[in-house]
């Protein structure tokens, strides 16, 4: 599947679906769980938490309530438990599950952050390319836009280039 690279804040953007960078507990924290847990504006954290736990590079779907979508879809790169970190099978995992959910769910967009690196503890660059591959090698039924995001300057910078690289390879 094709797909672009944006950058900025995910809790902005206007999309079907929404991929959240969860743990397996489903418990919104920070960094990407933060912002999006902040500006829903609803009871978003206990909605999510209700589905969880769940296990390794599953995903599970709440309500986006005030966000500029309709789903978000927790996608748990990361475990709660043991080392807390996330591998390189479970972002794979985590973005396939997601991918699925949003075609499941009958979208056509869907945003999705670099799972797995910030508190998972993953290294970005490692962690953009196994998102970057999996989105490309997707074979959708309704998605017909797919974005991956980073937040940052510099990880956006990063994203754009590994991106080019998956689009050729």
């Amino acid at each position: 599947m094709e797909f672009t690279v944006v950058q900025g804040d995910i809790a902005v953007q206007s999309a079907d679906a929404l991929v959240n960078a969860a743990g397996t507990s489903l418990r919104m924290g920070s960094g990407v769980a933060g912002s999006l847990r902040r500006n829903a504006n609803g009871p978003i954290n206990d909605e999510a938490m209700e589905r969880g736990p769940v296990d390794l590079g599953a995903a599970a779907v709440t309500d986006a309530y005030d966000l500029p979508a309709e789903y978000v879809i927790h996608a748990a790169a990361m475990p709660h438990y043991g080392d807390g970190r996330a591998t390189e099978e479970s972002i794979r995992d985590a973005t396939r599950n997601a991918l699925e959910e949003a075609d499941e769910l009958g979208c056509e967009s869907v945003v999705i952050p670099v799972l797995g690196t910030g508190a998972a503890g993953f290294e970005f660059g490692r962690g953009a390319r196994l998102v970057c591959e999996e989105v490309r090698g997707y074979e959708p039924s309704s998605l017909t836009d797919a974005r991956v995001i980073a937040y940052s300057e510099r990880e956006y910078g990063d994203l754009e280039s590994i991106a080019a690289d998956v689009r050729s390879g």
